[in-house]
């Protein structure tokens, strides 16, 4: 197979619920991203040969293909294709794995792999309400075989299994928040986002203007004490419900995208390679629990490229709950300060079909700034999936 390098990887700012982004169109936030991160190579976008990306709400304005209408609206060439997968959670960084495996196997040369998701606009299950006239994503037999369970109902299974309690998650957040704030204090993460300008609206809806976004919004000043007196997500649960809203990923609306190429190709349009994709896998886990994923995953990606954990300077794995991180931390005996190290979900948001090459980005980044050499990216997913991804720095 040939070599697949990253020559770049940016994002917008995260914006938090009903934040800066609330009111951009999908098609123009993505467009932004793509756009912006074209212009830093002087490209025209007629060097790529396909763009795939991830989107979890596909209705309205994120349906009918948005990253074929997130490229049109950037004005970049139309004849370059471009198609929306949705992997759950892990929808960009599967659609980092499908460039990947394009470039790899000589099917195109130059492949950007991206996501959008504005969650403000799309809420999450808005095109699955229950009882709705389309029916029940895991209605009919598959009750049968598993069962339907829900995201918050998955993550405190994990935390029972793995014998997580609620201080233990909420010191996770807060460590995240505090990571994240130290990461824009020190401006770790300035070169890696995109300015977007986004609508201002008035109290009837009106737009009045635009302001520029270039500042992720999901940070808060967070105490130990403040969390431990949040409600629980499922208040009414028995046992009782260990996360809660200051523990959980936050509801976002962000865009990413990588620029990813042969190395041959990256030679000959005289562009920098900055890593190398080492692997990529997607793997199946337990629907039940649901966000296991990247146990397994990490497991395969780790068997497949013959490295350890300790081989790996930093690891990004999304915040989905806390209970994700601290079990995937148990198994593999994990060292805290290689993960997260700049704050994850919980801090900084979690923009659904984005974050996958939201954290390919912040992975590249701070191997750079770190020094380090291989970078572990993992995911759990909706459903029962898990992504892995280890990019080795060149």
């Amino acid at each position: 197979m040939r070599e697949v390098v990253v020559v770049d990887a940016v994002r917008s700012a995260i914006g938090k619920r009903n934040g800066g982004l609330a009111h951009i169109h999908a098609n123009e936030l993505l467009g932004d991203v793509l756009l912006g991160l074209l212009r830093r190579h002087d490209l025209t976008g007629a060097e790529v040969d396909h763009v795939v990306g991830g989107c979890v709400g596909q209705l309205g304005m994120q349906a009918a293909n948005v990253t074929r209408n997130a490229w049109l609206t950037a004005g970049l060439p139309s004849e370059v294709p471009a198609a929306t997968v949705n992997a759950q959670c892990g929808s960009s960084q599967e659609a980092q794995l499908i460039a990947h495996a394009r470039i790899a196997s000589g099917l195109a040369d130059v492949v950007i792999a991206c996501g959008v998701e504005v969650m403000s606009r799309i809420p999450l299950g808005s095109n699955m309400p229950p009882g709705g006239a389309h029916g029940n994503p895991r209605g009919g037999r598959y009750a049968e075989v598993y069962e339907p369970t829900v995201q918050f109902e998955g993550a405190d299974r994990i935390a029972e299994r793995w014998d997580l309690t609620r201080d233990e998650l909420d010191r996770w957040a807060k460590r995240s928040q505090d990571r994240a704030a130290r990461a824009w204090a020190e401006d770790r993460f300035g070169d890696q986002v995109v300015p977007v300008e986004a609508p201002v609206v008035d109290d009837a809806g009106t737009v009045v203007g635009s302001r520029t976004i270039t500042r992720d919004e999901g940070m808060r000043a967070t105490t130990l004490e403040g969390l431990a007196g949040l409600r629980p997500n499922q208040p009414d649960r028995v046992p009782a419900s260990v996360h809660t809203p200051g523990n959980s990923s936050q509801i976002s609306d962000g865009a990413s995208a990588v620029l990813l190429m042969s190395r041959e190709r990256a030679d000959r349009l005289g562009l920098r390679p900055r890593a190398r994709v080492v692997d990529s896998v997607l793997v199946g886990s337990d629907p039940v629990l649901m966000l296991t994923g990247p146990i397994p995953a990490t497991a395969k990606i780790l068997d497949r490229t013959g490295l350890t954990l300790a081989d790996i300077d930093v690891v990004e794995i999304n915040e989905a709950f806390a209970s994700v991180v601290l079990a995937w931390a148990k198994e593999y005996d994990a060292d805290p300060d290689r993960v997260n190290v700049n704050g994850g979900a919980i801090a900084l948001g979690h923009p659904l079909g984005a974050t996958g090459t939201v954290l390919i980005t912040k992975a590249l980044h701070e191997l750079e700034r770190s020094g380090g050499r291989y970078a572990l990216i993992t995911m759990c997913c909706g459903g029962g999936l898990g992504t892995a991804s280890v990019i080795e720095r060149l």
